[in-house]
C-alpha cells in the first residue's frame, strides 16, 4: 500500500524476454470457480506465534460471528480457546510480551489507523486498552526478555506530527515518556539495555540521517548520512551496545546488511546481493548477531551468516521446494516457527524442533485451497522502450490455451514496494476466472536496486507508467494477452496507476478498476495524516513539491483528474471513508469528474473502511463487483453476487452512467 520503504520504516515495443514461462496444467475444460470467500475471505487460521517460554501457542482465527479473533492453546493440549473480542474489523496484528502470559494486539477505529495498543492478560481475561487517547497513533518500539513487564511506544501524544518514546508498564498500565522527539524523527530503535540510543531522520532532500547517543541523558550526535539516492536503516545494536547493524547501499548498487562500529565507524559487509537489495535479516533476539539475510531477485534465497543455523537452514529447506521463513521462536531458541510460501498453495506453518531437526506441519491459513487448480506464477523480464530492464510475473488461466487471453494488469501500491514470488488471493482469482494476469515491478519498485528506484523519481505518469504501458505491449507481441480485452487493476499507488491508465493512455484498455487511488497528486501531498510530517520531505522530492513553481506543471500532468476528460473506458472505483492516506475527496473528485464529461463508472464508498477493505463484508463485496465488472467487460467468468451488496457490507453506490466506448 501506498507507504514508505524500508529506509524510511521505506519506438514501444518490447524487444526481450529473458526468462522462460510454461503454461498451467491443461484441463479438458476450464476448472470449477474457486468461491471468492475461500479466496479473500477470512483465513481458517494464521499467524501463529509462540509464547517465550514455549510452553504456548497463539494464532489468529474467525470467532462464532466470523470475526478475527487471537486464540492460544498449551502446546501438547487441548485448550484452545479465544481471547480477545474484537466486535468488528478482526485483528491484523498481535505478540506476545515477554512475560509469556500476556497478548499484545494493535487496532484502530474503522480504519483510522489511529492504532491503540490493547493487552490480554491471560490469567485474568482483562482486557487493557494500554495507550486510550482518542486520535492517537501507537508503534510499537521495542521489548526485552530483560524487562518482560515493560514495552517502549511511540505516541504522538504531545504533538501529533512527532511520535515520542514512552515506557509502558503492562501490569500497571502506567504511561510515562521517555525519550522526546526534537522535530525530524520517523524511527527509533533500543539498545539491549531498553535504551533508545538510536533515531532515524528524514532530511529535507529526502535522504537519511542516523543520529546517536551514549546513554539517556547523553547528547545526540550525527552518526552516519545519506543522500537521497541512498537506502539507510538501523536494523539492530550489538549485544554490548558497541555496534550497529545497518542496511545500506551507500557505495553499491544494492542494499546490504553490514556491522558499523560506533567508536571507530569502521564498517564489516555481513551479507549482500548484486542481483538484489537485502529483504529480510534474522537477527537473534538475545544474542543481537545476524544469523542470516535474505535476498529476493525473483525467488527468495538465504544467505545463512551464523554457523550454530546452517544445518537447520538445510533441512527446513529440504521440507518443500517454496520459499521460507522463520516466524517466531521460542525464548530457548529450541522451537521455530516457519511458515513456507509457493505460488499454488497459501501460507503453511511448521514447527521445527531444533534438537531432533524434525519438521512438524501446524497448519494451512486456507486448507480449503490445499487441491484447488492454482496457477503458477512465473518470473519474467521485458525491456522498456528507453532499453530498460524490467521485471515482473506473469500468471496464466488454468485450462484455456495461453493464446490471446483477455488480461489483468495487477499495479501493487507503494510505489515503493514490489510484487513477490508467491501466493496472492486477486492474482488466482483472476486466473481461476479466465485471465492472463501480469504484474510489473515498474521502474522505483524496491528489491533490485538504488538505481531500478531512483529511475522512477518524479516520473509519476511518466516513464513509471510507460513501464506498464510496454508491459502490456509485451504480452501482446508473445501473443498471450488479446489487445482488445486489457483491463489495469490496483490499489493505493496501484490505483492511481489504474486511473492514470484510463486517462494518460485511453486506447490501451478496455476498463480499469481503482481501490483507494489518488487522483490529484496536489490534494493528495496536502492530506497526509500528521505523523507523515517528518517524511513529507521524501515525496517533494521523489513525486514533487506542490510549494515550487517549477513542480505545478509536472504534478498537473501526472494527475489524472485533469485528464478526466479523455477518460473513456468504464471504471469500478472502492473508497475507504475513513482512508488517512489517500482521503475520500481523491475518489469523489475524479468521480464527479468523470459524470461531468460523459464518462462511465461505478463508485462504491465503503463507510467503515479505511486504506483498503479490512472486514471481509466489504472485501468479499468490492471483489464481486470487480469480477462482474471484468466479466462485462472483457469476457471471463465470475461468481454471481446474490444481492446488491455482500450481507454485513457497508457499500454505499454511485452509479454514473455515460456514453458508451
Amino acid at each position: 500500500m501506498f507507504g514508505f520503504s524500508r529506509k524510511h520504516l521505506l519506438i514501444i515495443a518490447v524487444l526481450t524476454m529473458t526468462s522462460t514461462f510454461s503454461a498451467p496444467p491443461s484441463f479438458a475444460q476450464p476448472p470449477p470457480l474457486i468461491p471468492r470467500g475461500t479466496l479473500l475471505g477470512n483465513p481458517e487460521r494464521a499467524n501463529p506465534h509462540i509464547a517465550p517460554d514455549g510452553k504456548r501457542l497463539a494464532w489468529l482465527a474467525p470467532d462464532e460471528h466470523g470475526v478475527l479473533q487471537v486464540w492460544v492453546q498449551t502446546i501438547g493440549g487441548h485448550d484452545a480457546r479465544v481471547v480477545t473480542a474484537d466486535k468488528s474489523r478482526g485483528i491484523q496484528s498481535y505478540g506476545w510480551a515477554y512475560d509469556s502470559k500476556t497478548i499484545i494486539y494493535a487496532q484502530d477505529a474503522a480504519g483510522d489507523e489511529n492504532f491503540h495498543l490493547f493487552a490480554v492478560d491471560l490469567d485474568s481475561d482483562n482486557v487493557r486498552d494500554l495507550t486510550p487517547w482518542q486520535g492517537v497513533r501507537a508503534e510499537s518500539v521495542a521489548s526485552n526478555p530483560k524487562f518482560p513487564e515493560r514495552i517502549l511506544v511511540a505516541l504522538n501524544l504531545r504533538d501529533r506530527k512527532l511520535m515520542d518514546v514512552y515506557r509502558v508498564d503492562l501490569r500497571s498500565g502506567a504511561v510515562e515518556l521517555d525519550t522526546k522527539n526534537p522535530g525530524d524523527v520517523a524511527g527509533w530503535l533500543a539498545d539491549d539495555d531498553m535504551v533508545v540510543r538510536a533515531a532515524t531522520i528524514t532530511t529535507p532532500d529526502g535522504g537519511t540521517e542516523i543520529r546517536i547517543r551514549d546513554n539517556p541523558a547523553g547528547p545526540w550526535r550525527t552518526l552516519m548520512k545519506a543522500g537521497m539516492e541512498d537506502d539507510l536503516g538501523a536494523l539492530d545494536f550489538s549485544k554490548d551496545g558497541k555496534s550497529l547493524f545497518l542496511t545500506t547501499s551507500i557505495g553499491t548498487n544494492t542494499a546490504r546488511v553490514v556491522r558499523h562500529d560506533i567508536a571507530s565507524g569502521k564498517e564489516t559487509v555481513i551479507a549482500s546481493s548484486d542481483d538484489a537489495d537485502l529483504s529480510d535479516a534474522m537477527i537473534h533476539p538475545t544474542r543481537h548477531v545476524v544469523q542470516a539475510a535474505a535476498f529476493d531477485p525473483g525467488r527468495m534465497h538465504w544467505t545463512v551468516v551464523d554457523p550454530s543455523i546452517q544445518a537447520d537452514f538445510d533441512a527446513i529447506a529440504k521440507v518443500a521446494d517454496e520459499d521460507f521463513s522463520v516466524a517466531d521462536r521460542d525464548l530457548a531458541d529450541q522451537t521455530w516457527l516457519v511458515s513456507f510460501s509457493s505460488d499454488r498453495a497459501p501460507v503453511r506453518y511448521y514447527s521445527w524442533d531444533r534438537a531432533s531437526r524434525k519438521a512438524t506441519f501446524l497448519f494451512s491459513v486456507q486448507p480449503k485451497l490445499d487441491d484447488a487448480p492454482l496457477a503458477p506464477m512465473k518470473p519474467i523480464e521485458f525491456t522498456a522502450r528507453d532499453g530498460m530492464k524490467i521485471n515482473g510475473y506473469l500468471t496464466l488461466a488454468v485450462g484455456v490455451p495461453a493464446k490471446n487471453l483477455p488480461m489483468v494488469l495487477a499495479v501493487h501500491g507503494g510505489p515503493w514496494g514490489r510484487d513477490n514470488w508467491g501466493f496472492s488471493p486477486y492474482t488466482q482469482l483472476f486466473a481461476n476466472r479466465g485471465y492472463a494476469v501480469l504484474q510489473i515491478n515498474f521502474r522505483s519498485s524496491t528489491g533490485f536496486g538504488k538505481k531500478y528506484v531512483h529511475a522512477g523519481d518524479r516520473q509519476w505518469g511518466l516513464t513509471m507508467q510507460n513501464d506498464l504501458t510496454d508491459g502490456v505491449k509485451w504480452a501482446v507481441d508473445q501473443g498471450i494477452a488479446d489487445p482488445k480485452r486489457v483491463a489495469i487493476f490496483g490499489g493505493s499507488y496501484g490505483g492511481y496507476a489504474a486511473l492514470a491508465g484510463a486517462a494518460f493512455t485511453p486506447d490501451l484498455y478496455r476498463c480499469a478498476i481503482d481501490e483507494c487511488g489518488p487522483s490529484n497528486l496536489f490534494t493528495l501531498l496536502a492530506s497526509f495524516p500528521p505523523y507523515w510530517e517528518v517524511a513529507r520531505s521524501l515525496f517533494f522530492t521523489r513525486v514533487g513539491n506542490p510549494g515550487d513553481p517549477k513542480d505545478k506543471e509536472l504534478l498537473t500532468a501526472a494527475s489524472p483528474l485533469f485528464s478526466a476528460d479523455k477518460i473513456k473506458i468504464p471504471m469500478l472505483i472502492g473508497q475507504g471513508a475513513n482512508d488517512p492516506r489517500v482521503k475520500q475527496a481523491e475518489a469523489e473528485q475524479i468521480v464527479e469528474a468523470i459524470a461531468k464529461h460523459r464518462g462511465s463508472a461505478v463508485y462504491a464508498l465503503y463507510t467503515d473502511e479505511g486504506h483498503g477493505f479490512v472486514r471481509p463484508e466489504n472485501r468479499l463485496d468490492f471483489t464481486a463487483r470487480m469480477e462482474k465488472f471484468l466479466a462485462d467487460n472483457l469476457g471471463g467468468r465470475y461468481e454471481p453476487m446474490k444481492d446488491d451488496r455482500m450481507p454485513g457490507s457497508t457499500a454505499k453506490l454511485r452509479v454514473v452512467v455515460g456514453a458508451s466506448p
